[in-house]
């Protein structure tokens, strides 16, 4: 049974913090791999890829706290 999460990525080059919410695996812990899922690379610019494993962790945004991708891990 595979345990999938939202997680939030943030978008680069838009001047101020933006997260993008995506659906991801969730491995272990605070370890998830971010599911295949549509992205447009000429309309958004994510921190991390489909396919990428990332450590996530409780961050405050503006619409309050959400769970995000902080840091790109080997998988293994």
């Amino acid at each position: 049974m595979t345990d999938i999460a939202q997680i939030y990525i943030a978008l680069l080059d838009e001047g101020v913090d933006v997260w993008r919410p995506v659906q991801a695996e969730r491995l272990s812990g605070n370890t998830y791999r971010i599911l295949s899922q549509p992205y447009d690379r000429e309309i958004e610019s994510w921190q991390f890829e489909p396919g990428d494993v990332v450590l996530c962790e409780i961050v405050e945004s503006s619409d309050g706290r959400i769970l995000a991708a902080t840091k790109k891990v080997n998988p293994g």
